[in-house]
């Protein structure tokens, strides 16, 4: 899928974040991600609906999660929702599997952590506007025991990507796999995409034959209930 910034002749992105030395920081830092960058900033949950609904050509906005005014995932749902064609990437110093998985099945495109470096970030942004999930590596070092015994060899796919695979292997499209799961198609259409590229495969078929080899769906069950 394409976005804006591929027609366009400048970049906008939104910055939601409420310490303004770290959008002063981060501002500084995206003019690396384009040759020409427009940069909105906002402090709270308010300001940046203000932004996105003043703004419907926005590339890309980039959320903190411990924001004043409202939580976080509430805002991050808020935001996927009623703006589904915007990418949202989280921002957060929380490293905790927990927050991570949260906020992908909450419609977030990435989560980068606030101590990534500005190489780590560009990269992975630019990934995130080609369509891409980006998922620190710090969720992988975090697999439980149990998970790496059973799914030693399984590719990480995220609650979210389980559950769409699960829906594509039982035979369901895109448009009901999202009435299903209450979140835009254009984001199952993004997880669609992440799932092929971890799975090594390019249509649902193979998709499916994965699936069934590596045991993921038989593991997921409680997904599709």
């Amino acid at each position: 899928m394409e976005y804006p910034h591929h027609i366009k002749n400048v970049m906008k992105i939104l910055v939601v974040d409420d310490h303004a030395l770290f959008r002063d920081g981060l501002c500084h830092v995206l003019q690396g991600l384009d040759e020409q960058v427009t940069i909105l900033e906002a402090s709270d949950h308010d300001s940046a609906i203000q932004h996105l609904s003043e703004n419907p050509d926005l590339d890309l906005v980039l959320q903190d999660l411990n924001m004043p005014g409202k939580d976080g995932f509430m805002g991050l749902e808020t935001f996927s929702k009623d703006y589904p064609t915007i990418p949202i990437v989280i921002l957060s110093a929380s490293d905790r599997r927990s927050d991570i998985q949260r906020a992908l099945d909450a419609g977030a495109m990435g989560y980068i952590l606030k101590e990534s470096n500005s190489t780590v970030m560009l990269t992975a942004l630019r990934l995130i506007l080609e369509g891409e999930i980006y998922v620190p590596p710090v969720m992988a070092q975090q697999n439980s025991p149990e998970q790496n015994q059973n799914d030693s060899n399984a590719p990480a796919l995220t609650p979210r990507q389980l559950q769409v695979l699960t829906m594509m292997v039982q035979g369901h499209s895109n448009k009901i796999i999202a009435a299903e799961l209450d979140i835009a198609e254009a984001t199952i259409k993004m997880h669609v995409t992440s799932i092929f590229r971890s799975l090594g495969v390019s249509n649902r078929t193979q998709a499916a034959m994965a699936a069934e080899k590596l045991d993921l769906c038989d593991n997921q069950k409680s997904f599709s209930s």
